[in-house]
């Protein structure tokens, strides 16, 4: 079975903190739309999906069955579909063998200053995309909506708890994609 990934799940060491992961590959869903939202009780507005029109980049991962309990209980607050694999742009030569989920939100609710996008949560999300490349980052940054919401700068004191596999040079990295793919860094939105 597989989980598509299309926030923190596509970084290989914060999935980890969860469960163990096989094949991992980038793909791009159709027929769903990325939004940072206020969702769940943590302190930041994670990302979600909705269904409808759009599109959006992120990971499908390879996970045992006896797995999905424990992907379950870290995407508290959203809702697991079965996602039809007619709508994956899989490589050539890649075939699914079993079903792929993706983890919803029943609708989307602005960042706020109680539960903003945490900085934390970008670089963890976004080191993982710059594991297959910058383009795929880049990507990222232009198929997510929402970047103009409350914001908040806490790498020095992390609110998301599962920051995993972040490197100095891959923040560098992301504070320059974001500048010159949002046209500023969020920090500068405040």
């Amino acid at each position: 079975m597989y989980l598509f990934g299309y926030g923190s799940l596509m970084n290989p060491a914060s999935r980890a903190l969860t469960g163990e992961s096989g094949w991992a590959c980038p793909v791009t869903v159709s027929g769903l739309q990325r939004y940072w939202s206020n969702v769940s009780e943590a302190l930041i507005s994670p990302l979600v999906v909705l269904e409808g029109d759009g599109a959006c980049n992120g990971v499908l991962v390879k996970i045992a069955p006896d797995a999905l309990p424990d992907f379950d209980r870290r995407e508290a607050g959203y809702r697991r579909l079965s996602l039809d694999a007619s709508r994956i742009v899989l490589p050539k030569g890649i075939a699914l063998e079993g079903p792929v989920y993706v983890y919803v939100a029943e609708d989307r609710v602005a960042p706020d200053v109680h539960k903003p996008i945490a900085q934390s949560y970008i670089d963890t999300v976004m080191a993982g995309c710059l594991r297959y490349s910058s383009d795929f980052a880049a990507e990222f940054l232009h198929t997510t909506q929402g970047w103009d919401a409350a914001y908040c700068n806490d790498r020095a004191q992390p609110r998301y708890p599962r920051v995993a596999g972040v490197s100095d040079e891959d923040r560098v990295m992301i504070d320059d994609l974001m500048k010159t793919h949002l046209g500023q860094h969020p920090a500068e939105a405040v």
